[in-house]
C-alpha cells in the first residue's frame, strides 16, 4: 500500500467529527453574543460577533471539505483531495482578512462616536466571553492534538484559528470588565474600541500565517530543501545502479508528497533489472519521506519543466 494513501478512515472521521463539534459550539455561542451585542452597544462585542459569524463560514467549509474526503475520491482524484485541505486553509485565512477589516471599520466608528456601553447587556458578554475562552481553549488544544498526530493544512487553519479565538474573548473579556470597574471615569468609553486593534492584530497574525502556509502547496511548489536534501543522498547511495539523472519533480496534495524521478540506465541491462533497483530505490524513499508517492522514469532525456509540479536538479549529481 502507497504511503501517499494518507490517514486511515479513522483519522478522516476523527477530523470529521471534530470539525462538525467546532461548528456547532461556535454556532450555539454566536447566536447569544449577538444579543450580548444589541443589548450592550458595547462596538467589542459587536466586532466580535462579525469576527464569529465569518469564522462559523469558514468552519462549514472546512466540514463539507473532510466530509468529502471522508467519502474519498478513488476515480475522480487520482492524486487524492489534498488540494481542497488547502484550499479551505486559504478560505480560512481570507475569511480572518475579511473579519480584520470589520473590526478595524467598527473600532474607528466608535472612536469618532464615542458612547457608554449598557452594563446589563455587557453583563452577559462577560459570561459569554469567559465561555468562550473555556470552549476555543478546548477546540484549540484538541485541533493541534489532531494536527500533531495526521498534519494537514485543514487542521493546522483549524487549530490556529481556534486559538486566535481564545486569545480573541480574552481580549474582549479584559476589555469589558475594564469598561465596567472604570465606568465612572469619561476615557473609559475609548477602552472599549482601542481593545478592538488587539483583536485585529490576532486576526491579521494568524490569516497572514494560513495563506502564507498554504499557497505555496496550491501552487505546486516544490519541496523544501529538507527534503530535497533527503532525495539526494538517496539517490546518492544508488549512484552506480543508473547511468545519469535527468531530473526530479515534486509537489504536495494536503499532506501526501508526490515525487517524479527521471533516471537514465545502461542500454545493456534487462528489464527485469532496471524494474527491481527502481523498486528498491522507491522503496528507500518513501520509507524516509512520509507520505511520499514515488514514481521512477526511465528515460534518456531531461525532464521538462512546468508540467506537473515544479523540479530541480540535484548540483551533487549532475
Amino acid at each position: 500500500m502507497s504511503h501517499a494513501s494518507g490517514a486511515g478512515s479513522g483519522s478522516i472521521e476523527t477530523k470529521q467529527r471534530m470539525i462538525l463539534t467546532s461548528l456547532v459550539v461556535d454556532f450555539v455561542l454566536w447566536l447569544p453574543d449577538i444579543a450580548a451585542a444589541v443589548l450592550s452597544g458595547s462596538i467589542v462585542l459587536f466586532a466580535d460577533a462579525l469576527k464569529c459569524a465569518n469564522e462559523i463560514l469558514a468552519t462549514f467549509f472546512a466540514y463539507l471539505t473532510v466530509r468529502k474526503m471522508a467519502r474519498g475520491g478513488a476515480g475522480a482524484y487520482d492524486y487524492g483531495m489534498g488540494k481542497f485541505e488547502t484550499i479551505t486553509s486559504v478560505t480560512t485565512g481570507g475569511v480572518m482578512f475579511i473579519s480584520l477589516a470589520l473590526v478595524f471599520l467598527a473600532a474607528l466608528y466608535r472612536i469618532a462616536m464615542p458612547a457608554e456601553i449598557v452594563h446589563e447587556g455587557a453583563y452577559l458578554g462577560v459570561v459569554l466571553m469567559v465561555l468562550g475562552v473555556s470552549m476555543n481553549t478546548w477546540l484549540w488544544r484538541k485541533n493541534y492534538r489532531l494536527h500533531q498526530m495526521d498534519p494537514s493544512p485543514l487542521m493546522d487553519s483549524q487549530w490556529r484559528l481556534f486559538r486566535t479565538k481564545a486569545f480573541s474573548d480574552f481580549s474582549v473579556l479584559v476589555s469589558l470588565l475594564l469598561t465596567l470597574a472604570l465606568s465612572g471615569y469619561s476615557w473609559s468609553q475609548y477602552i472599549d474600541p482601542l481593545a478592538s486593534f488587539i483583536i485585529a492584530g490576532f486576526l491579521l497574525f494568524s490569516g497572514y500565517r494560513v495563506i502564507t502556509s498554504s499557497l505555496p502547496d496550491l501552487l505546486d511548489k516544490t519541496l523544501d530543501e529538507e527534503l530535497q536534501m533527503v532525495i539526494v543522498s538517496q539517490l546518492a547511495a544508488f549512484f552506480d545502479e543508473y547511468s545519469a539523472l535527468h531530473g526530479v519533480r515534486s509537489r504536495r496534495s494536503g499532506t501526501n508528497v508526490y515525487i517524479e524521478i527521471f533516471l537514465e540506465f545502461d542500454g545493456n541491462r534487462k528489464m527485469s533489472d532496471v524494474q527491481d533497483t527502481i523498486n528498491r530505490i522507491r522503496r528507500s524513499l518513501e520509507a524516509h519521506i512520509p507520505k511520499s508517492s514515488v514514481s521512477i522514469v526511465p528515460t534518456d532525456v531531461s525532464v521538462p519543466d512546468g508540467m506537473h509540479g515544479d523540479s530541480f536538479v540535484p548540483p551533487q549529481l549532475t
